[in-house]
């Protein structure tokens, strides 16, 4: 198979889709990987790099895309790029927030596949495939430590000469990934911290990271397909933001991460809750980009609301591309290898339990008509 690697355009986008050490891993299965020249250097890899690894590291975009089979991005590319693809190549890239269907009619007009990396199912075998849970890792360590940077405290206890500094306290919202990462890397700094969410299971993982649990009683009709939080009645985001309520104020720094798949970010911090933050404090909303998890957020953007500063972080994990782009590699690694024969030949199956909710378009036509 020939494999496509082009430098990502996407603003403030560091990650490259492939790295070195998986570029060599599929030369060696009898794979072809073509780079175009400058495509890892932001995220800390240079194209001696790749040369080492076996992949050719050719000039331009039209030289890397000529005779790709298929073309592996971070970011997915605009409906421009996608007509400088060979026709009936195999594009694989995560989807983003936007909607698909501006980009329809250019993959049609290649014959386009194109494999949606957010879409990879909640199953066993796809796991080591998930670039959602591999970014989020990414995205809730960095959290923490943007928050920190903000927040006009230290978070560990010290003690001084000039006296004790008590601990920082640490509210996240949501146990997913990036919440159980946000907490882990909130507890080595050394803060105080708490957790929340709707699921059952979350209850548990987040007592065994050594912080506390908050909020109202989970329940088990909270949990949705695959393991996510559903989307919740009114009703019932009035009750969590209710019972948050009383927590939420005795916290300096709160990272909200909790999200639904394909759907706008719960509102879990409202402006009355907000209002009751002391002057200083920081709130990280990593749900931002979909909607926001706290009112008044705004994507990509800081702003002070009475005294307290919320950050609207997007994209984290490329603010941390060299780890992020070794796992997204992976994740596309195992991917690869699944979409291959035992001969190296790339095989789309549109009726496989990982390949079929992951199609967008197959060979330019949407499966089942427009999405």
């Amino acid at each position: 198979m020939r494999i496509a690697v082009l430098r990502e355009t996407a603003p403030g986008e560091a990650r490259v889709a492939l790295v070195p050490e998986v570029v060599q891993r599929l030369i060696k299965s009898g794979h072809q990987v073509s780079v175009e020249r400058g495509a890892g250097l932001a995220a800390g890899f240079t194209d001696a790099d790749y040369e080492k690894a076996g992949a050719r590291v050719l000039e331009s975009r039209a030289e890397v895309l000529t005779g790709a089979e298929l073309w592996a991005h971070v970011r997915r590319p605009t409906a421009e790029e996608i007509g400088e693809a060979p026709e009936g190549t195999t594009l694989v890239s995560m989807l983003g927030v936007e909607p698909t269907e501006p980009l329809l009619p250019a993959l049609a007009a290649r014959r386009l596949t194109f494999l949606g990396l957010e879409r990879v199912p909640r199953i066993t075998r796809a796991q080591s495939m998930d670039v959602l849970s591999s970014q989020a890792t990414v995205a809730g360590y960095k959290a923490v430590l943007i928050g920190a940077a903000e927040l006009g405290k230290l978070l560990p206890m010290l003690t001084t000469a000039a006296g004790t500094l008590a601990p920082a306290k640490v509210l996240v919202l949501g146990a997913g990934v990036a919440g159980l990462q946000a907490i882990a890397t909130a507890r080595r700094l050394g803060a105080v911290v708490a957790g929340f969410d709707v699921r059952p299971a979350a209850r548990e993982q987040v007592l065994s990271l050594g912080a506390t649990f908050v909020g109202p009683e989970v329940s088990a009709d909270y949990e949705g397909e695959g393991g996510y939080a559903r989307t919740l009645t009114a009703e019932e985001q009035a009750a969590t933001r209710e019972a948050l309520a009383a927590a939420i104020p005795q916290h300096d720094l709160l990272i909200s991460t909790a999200q639904v798949p394909g759907r706008r970010a719960p509102v879990l911090v409202d402006g009355k809750a907000l209002a009751t933050l002391r002057p200083g404090s920081v709130v990280v909303d990593l749900a931002a980009e979909t909607g926001g998890n706290v009112e008044g957020s705004k994507a990509g953007e800081r702003v002070v609301i009475g005294g307290v500063v919320v950050l609207g972080p997007v994209q984290l994990a490329a603010t941390v591309p060299l780890h992020a782009s070794q796992m997204f590699a992976r994740n596309v690694l195992t991917l690869v290898q699944h979409l291959s024969t035992k001969e190296g030949a790339l095989r789309i199956d549109p009726e496989d339990e990982i390949t079929k909710p992951m199609l967008i378009t197959l060979n330019g036509q949407v499966p089942g008509g427009e999405r």
